[in-house]
């Protein structure tokens, strides 16, 4: 059955049916519609895609430019003017850093600065959303709701053509109650295993809709109802023992090719899984300037509803009386594992040693490995590195590759430090590439400076 469902996605991904590219359009139109579709699109959850084979083209091209660049020292590229304001940016952020130092700030300041912040929230978020990838369909990226509809449109419209699988796809994909999608495959397959094992006993060909078990276990799933009828199933009014019509559910041998073909339904109803979506990174790359004005985290990212929120900005107040209370450490690192279980995903951050911080989002329950990953696949140079917490703790892959994002305090936000190990470190050094961290197609990505 896995082998069929997978070959299932794969036809359909290779047909090309589940379209969402949103409506087209002339040639004709005018510059300003189009700029105002542009426009509204900010205020709208964007649909994103990779990288296209224009921005792989311009990256080679990029390439190539850092090659005439070492070739040519004359020749100005634009990684030489990133790495310019980014030079620029370090030292006003460490000219920055001396002033505040040197003078505190009064509390009207300090509470000026956070009304502002207040105000000017949607425009400092560290990311515009959390968005997620679904390869058994497309390659689009797209809000985890967007997706729910977007799959649930997908699989009604597969119903024509393979009824059965498509109906076991929907009860697993299209619900989100498990305890009660667990019972009402149960409830299906005792339904087709009594007509299996009873195919002449009638009693067993007829389900009365009022039934309880029926009513409530069962009808209440989105996709049993297709499931039903793809096992032989018709609604029809029948008298019942009273002389009362009443819907029912009938089996109808002729609609199915054979009683042993349920046994393949009752298979697809208790392999079948839910259609997974996979969280995309939503890489960014940052100069220090950026990076330093998003500092937000959008309520996406938040396991909580905005009143339970709301209810943990209350208690913050608690948590500042406690803070004058002697404490244990013990119960410091549980008031803290508290604080981070508010979130479902973190934005982590990785400073280069030029300046340059390249940006991932990840789930709060994903392992540093995944985390070691990501940096890797980004490198131009392939070589060992290490990471390192703002605490100066060095993650090391050997030791903490199983440790999730929570275990390692790295929730909600973190900047983690890059540095080469040092069984090349003295290689990279005296390398012509020493200032080049990042893949051109990746450095693309920066905004203009």
């Amino acid at each position: 059955m896995a082998d069929r469902i997978k070959k299932f996605f794969q036809k359909k991904k290779v047909d090309a049916k589940f379209k969402m590219a949103g409506p087209g359009h002339k040639l004709s139109e005018s510059t300003l519609s189009s700029n105002n579709s542009s426009h509204n699109s900010r205020k709208e959850a964007p649909k994103r895609s990779g990288l296209s084979e224009e921005s792989k083209v311009a990256a080679e091209a990029a390439l190539a430019r850092l090659t005439q660049k070492r070739e040519n020292p004359s020749f100005n590229t634009s990684l030489a003017a990133i790495q310019a304001q980014v030079k620029k940016e370090l030292e006003n952020e460490r000219a920055n850093q001396a002033a505040a130092s040197a003078s505190k700030s009064t509390p009207s300041e300090r509470q000026s600065r956070e009304s502002s912040v207040e105000v000017d929230l949607p425009r400092n978020f560290a990311a515009n959303g959390v968005y997620f990838k679904c390869p058994l369909i497309s390659n689009d990226i797209l809000p985890r709701d967007e997706w729910k509809k977007n799959i649930k449109t997908f699989l009604y419209e597969q119903l024509e053509e393979e009824r059965g699988l498509t109906a076991c796809l929907i009860i697993q994909s299209c619900n989100n109650n498990r305890e009660k999608v667990d019972t009402c495959v149960e409830t299906l397959c005792k339904y087709l295993e009594n007509i299996i094992t009873h195919p002449e006993e009638e009693k067993f060909q007829k389900i009365r809709m009022s039934n309880r078990a029926f009513s409530e276990r069962v009808q209440p799933i989105e996709g049993s109802m297709e499931l039903l009828l793809a096992a032989g199933f018709v609604q029809q009014r029948v008298m019942n023992a009273d002389g009362v019509d009443e819907d029912f559910l009938v089996f109808q041998k002729e609609n199915v090719p054979s009683i042993e073909s349920l046994v393949g339904l009752i298979e697809g109803l208790r392999t079948a899984e839910p259609i997974q979506l996979e969280l995309d990174r939503n890489l960014q790359v940052l100069l220090p300037s950026q990076a330093a004005n998003k500092v937000q985290l959008p309520p996406s990212f938040y396991a909580l509803s905005p009143e339970e929120i709301k209810r943990e900005q209350q208690l913050r107040q608690e948590a500042i009386e406690k803070s004058q209370m002697l404490r244990t450490k013990a119960m410091r690192e549980k008031d803290e594992l508290r604080e981070m279980r508010k979130y479902k995903f973190a934005i982590i951050r990785v400073r280069f040693p030029d300046g340059i911080l390249l940006q991932g989002t990840f789930s709060v329950y994903e392992r540093y490995n995944e985390i070691h990953e990501f940096v890797r696949e980004n490198l131009e140079h392939d070589l060992p590195f290490v990471l390192n917490t703002p605490t100066g703790h060095k993650l090391i892959p050997e030791e903490d590759a199983n440790k999730t994002l929570i275990d390692l305090r790295l929730v909600p936000a973190t900047i983690l430090t890059f540095a080469w190990h040092s069984s090349v470190a003295e290689q990279i050094h005296n390398s012509p590439n020493k200032d080049v961290f990042l893949k051109p197609e990746v450095m693309v990505l920066v905004q203009e400076v």
